[in-house]
């Protein structure tokens, strides 16, 4: 297949998508829009891969899970004693050949996967951890139509080339020179991404603390985060109102940035409801402070950069039928947090 010039990645990903499904080309599970397309051959494409010699030379091999590359991980499996073992920041592993899928990839190396970004991510994460370098050949397994032309201006820093491309019909040794990422970009992670990969956490804990810029994809400035939650000019409040996070208090009784606001919390919500869905964002507060009968919570965290960051991820965050609010509390009043109307949070029962 040829791309037409002028076109995005995602132009190049619906082309082989419809092609592959209009084709029949495409195999379970289907339909393959949005996917890493398993394909009818991808067996027969796989049998190259023993035959490679940076296989035979291999002691260490990461296959993806996608369908393309199942018979390619039977191959790495044949006679494997240790696998899916799980390695920790500090395991001094070194891996010889990594696969990955593919939506669509040149016979020059480049790669485009389906959007998300996690073959790249996951690679990079390997390079912060010294078990891959330049060397360590990466392979991908494709149907003929998925080598297509693509245009180099569309490839960025963070993306991950190919070295050998295994197809139904050929084995393409692309020579790529392109570097391959050699860390991780964190303005090309997202939030979502930091809850659904954990240790994703702690590379970003030593990397700031190495004083990299560790700014995800989805924070917003202070200032402009602020901004948008400033009360407007001559708004009123009702007498007996419960002050909302952007009310601002003229007395200088603010609670520090480094609160965060959850507001419209569904009726009967448990704290540890609330607690699990925050670990699936990839918050994790110092302290929770729970006001359950006033449907809210305010999470305490260690700085005013953490609190930021922790509304950039929660925005759009929904328990039940409800999308809860969150705001930074600077603007709460303290009395709110103190005394009488604030608790500690308590087991379910």
């Amino acid at each position: 297949m040829e791309s037409r010039a002028g076109i995005s990645k995602q132009d190049i990903r619906e082309q082989i998508w419809d092609y592959m499904e209009s084709q029949n080309i495409a195999d379970f599970p289907r339909p393959v829009h949005h996917r890493i397309p398993n394909f009818k051959g991808a067996a027969r494409a796989a049998e190259h891969f023993p035959r490679l010699q940076a296989f035979k030379m291999a002691r260490t091999i990461k296959v993806n899970p996608d369908a393309p590359q199942k018979n390619a991980r039977f191959f790495v499996l044949d006679g494997v004693r240790d696998y899916s073992v799980p390695v920790g920041l500090d395991a001094k592993v070194l891996v010889d050949l990594v696969v990955v899928g593919s939506v669509a990839v040149s016979e020059k190396g480049w790669r485009i996967g389906k959007g998300e970004g996690y073959a790249d991510l996951e690679y990079a994460m390997m390079a912060s951890m010294g078990a891959v370098s330049q060397g360590t050949p990466v392979v991908t397994i494709v149907h003929d139509c998925q080598v297509v032309d693509i245009p180099e201006a569309l490839l960025e820093d963070h993306d991950l080339t190919v070295d050998y491309i295994l197809t139904p019909t050929r084995v393409i040794t692309t020579g790529c020179e392109r570097p391959k990422p050699t860390g991780i970009t964190w303005s090309k992670v997202s939030c979502a991404m930091m809850g659904r990969i954990p240790v994703l956490r702690s590379l970003r804990s030593r990397e700031k603390q190495a004083g990299r810029d560790v700014t995800l994809q989805d924070e917003r400035p202070p200032l402009e985060a602020r901004s948008q939650h400033a009360a407007p000019p001559g708004a009123v409040r009702r007498p007996g109102d419960p002050a909302p996070p952007e009310a601002s208090s003229p007395r200088g009784e603010d609670v520090p940035s480094d609160t965060v606001y959850v507001g419209n919390l569904p009726r009967d919500t448990r704290v540890s409801e609330l607690k699990r869905a925050l670990r699936e964002r990839g918050a994790a507060p110092l302290r929770l402070t729970w006001q359950g009968p006033q449907h809210r919570a305010f999470l305490h965290f260690q700085d005013p950069a953490a609190a930021q960051q922790a509304l950039s991820c929660l925005q759009g965050l929904h328990l039940g039928a409800n999308t809860l609010k969150v705001a930074l509390a600077r603007q709460q009043r303290a009395s709110d947090l103190a005394g009488g109307h604030a608790r500690e949070p308590h087991p379910d029962h």
